[in-house]
Order: structure tokens, then sequence, then C-alpha cells
């Protein structure tokens, strides 16, 4: 079995595994039928949501677990926050919403992109506090559009930050930057030598057919080419991370 095979190489390499802590996750869009299953020594028993590297994960993957542990952290940092707001600066604000709030919106964000709008919306409504905490829009500034004072912070909002993530990975892989387990989902489109004088945008990426199953459009196979492709060539063809990430939240925006 994997799991004695990975006891025993941990036992070799001086580790120990917790079997306390160990958790299995059946994954699919039902119930698990498996009421236990036994490990050699302990058994455990399918849980509805476990936690790995500090990233809930549900066994539907819809990822509600994650959005709502994440808006349960930042309401209680924003609540902090607005006892001590009156005594901090314009720029402290700035800084304590990235680092309090921001971070963890934007922790492994491009897993977010198969999200419902709900899930959004949730996300969303956290930034847009943040927001108004750091302009004091409150009171009969409450109903204040966000959109101008988001792009007076330079920041982007939700959805698209969510591109701009994705969009940076597949530059990376295409420059060599990103590991070799993201570089194999990435394949440069074919161009035939036909038509290759009239086609010249070596740059575009080869999308995979879409499959039955709407989830799996949230992979990064799928979601990645396509964002990259929807850049325009000039930001595409560009070499220099810097340059690019400032070109692409640009073109994200418009």
């Amino acid at each position: 079995m994997c799991f004695q095979e990975i006891k025993h190489w941990m036992s070799t390499n001086f580790l120990k595994l917790n079997e306390e802590k160990t958790e299995l996750l059946d994954i699919g869009p039902y119930v698990s039928p498996i009421k236990s299953v036994d490990l050699g020594g302990f058994s455990i028993t399918p849980v509805e949501k476990a936690k790995n590297l500090g990233f809930m994960f549900d066994h539907q993957m819809n990822l509600d677990a994650q959005v709502n542990a994440v808006s349960q952290i930042c309401y209680l940092n924003q609540r902090n926050l607005s006892r001590i707001g009156s005594k901090l600066s314009h720029e402290l604000k700035i800084q304590m919403v990235h680092s309090n709030i921001i971070c963890f919106i934007d922790y492994c964000n491009s897993v977010y992109s198969g999200l419902t709008e709900k899930n959004f919306r949730k996300l969303q409504k956290i930034q847009n506090n943040a927001v108004r905490f750091i302009y004091g829009l409150y009171g009969k500034k409450l109903k204040e559009s966000i959109t101008p004072y988001l792009k007076k912070l330079h920041f982007l909002p939700v959805r698209f930050r969510i591109k701009f993530k994705l969009a940076l990975l597949v530059f990376k892989c295409i420059n060599n930057l990103a590991p070799d387990y993201l570089k194999s989902l990435i394949n440069l489109r074919e161009i035939r030598r036909r038509i290759s004088r009239l086609d010249d945008d070596f740059f575009l990426l080869k999308i995979p057919p879409k499959s039955n199953f709407s989830r799996s459009e949230a992979a990064f196979s799928y979601c990645g080419p396509k964002i990259w492709n929807e850049l325009p060539f000039s930001i595409r063809s560009l070499s220099s991370i810097g340059t690019f990430k400032t070109a692409s939240r640009r073109s994200i925006l418009t």
C-alpha cells in the first residue's frame, strides 16, 4: 500500500508520521461511501475538508471551505484594524491592509479561477471593506463607488488579480522560471509551414479541448493558456518579468 511505503520511507529517513494529523479526503460530488480505511495499526475515516499548506480543500472541490476560512480571518483582522484606524496614517493603513488582508486573498489565488459568483462576491466584499478602511468611507460616503479608490491604490479587483497571477505563472513557464510540473502543462501552438508566413505569432499557446465537466475549465492547463492568448502580442513577447508585470496589469484592467 502507498501509505505503508510512505511510512517506511519516513522512518528510514529519521522522520515520524503523525498519525493523529493524518486525514483522508474522498473527492467527488457525493457523500463518501467509505466508512473507514485500515492503514496498518490505525484506521481513519473520510473528512469533508482538509488543510494542506494552509489551503483548505473540501471533498467537492468547490473551495467553499477555503473562501469561508479566508473571510473569517480577514473580517477578524478588519475589526482589529478598525479599532486603531484613527491613529494610523494613510500610508500605514495601506501597509496594514496588505499584511493583514490582501495577503490572505492573494494566497494561492491562482486556484480560484473556478470559483462560483457567490464566492467571488465574498472575496470582493472583503477587498472593498479594506479600501473603505483606508479612505474612511463610512456614513454618507458608504455608498460611494469603490472603483476610483481601487485605481488610486493600484489594487486589482479580485477577479483580475486571479487572471494576473495565472498570466504571470504562464510567463514563468514559457521563460523557464517555473517548476517542471507546471511547464509540462503548457504547450506552444503548432504553426503549419504552409501558413507560417501569414501567421508569425509564435507566442500563442495550445488550448486543450473543452471537457464535458465544467470544473475542468478551472485547471491551469486550460485557463492558463486561455488567459495568456487574450493578452496582446506586445505583452506576450516580453522577456523581462518586471516589464511583463506592469504591462499585463494595465492590459487586464482594460
